[in-house]
């Protein structure tokens, strides 16, 4: 049984259950994804596929060596499987892994929002905003003690860069699943921009 896919964010929408209620749901176009490359225990020390996704116009020459005759792929990640021996080169890989009500993992890189200062990136109070304190609205304040450590610890919350990093959102809901158009409705929101590449697994933490 294969564990994942590939996918891309198509937006958000909202659809209506029988009891007139509406949820909102995350569109995903899953797949479908070619198997590039199959990994077992005996050769790579564990079980695992390669998937590839989507079309890429040219492909570096090493890339385009390992895909051989699999075409022009523009996204390859790996997923697990429980039984690599049932699973080929060149097999295709769709949404009909998925059903309705099944829950998943979903990754994917957040939107990347610049260069941000405390109060936006970590939520920081600011300063006191009487007494004098005409410049301290936004401030961090102190970022670290005297004599002891006499320096600045490692991981200080501080200003910085703020998104653009991998976000893993848990045991989420598949509201529905269309395998013939390759679609995916997903309960609520998913990490990064409309047409991001998102990592669907099935839910559950795996090594």
């Amino acid at each position: 049984m294969i564990n994942g896919i590939l996918g891309k964010k198509l937006g958000m929408t909202q659809v209506f259950q029988p009891d007139g209620s509406f949820v909102a749901v995350t569109a995903i176009e899953a797949g479908p994804c070619t198997i590039t490359q199959v990994k077992t225990v005996a050769k790579d020390g564990y079980d695992s596929i390669q998937i590839g996704f989507d079309h890429a116009k040219r492909l570096k020459q090493p890339v385009a060596g390992h895909l051989g005759k699999l075409g022009n792929v523009k996204y390859m990640r790996e997923v697990t499987v429980a039984d690599p021996s049932k699973v080929e080169v060149g097999q295709k890989v769709d949404a009909s892994i998925f059903a309705k009500g099944e829950r998943v993992d979903i990754t994917g890189t957040s939107k990347g929002r610049g260069f941000a200062g405390g109060v936006r990136r970590y939520h920081f109070h600011g300063g006191p905003k009487t007494h004098g304190q005409s410049d301290r609205q936004r401030a961090p304040g102190a970022i670290g003690s005297t004599t002891t450590p006499g320096r600045v610890l490692k991981g200080q919350r501080m200003a910085g860069h703020l998104g653009n990093a991998q976000i893993t959102v848990r045991d989420i809901e598949i509201v529905e699943a269309d395998p013939a158009r390759n679609l995916l409705l997903i309960k609520g929101a998913v990490p990064g921009p409309e047409r991001g590449l998102l990592i669907i697994n099935k839910a559950g933490r795996r090594k």
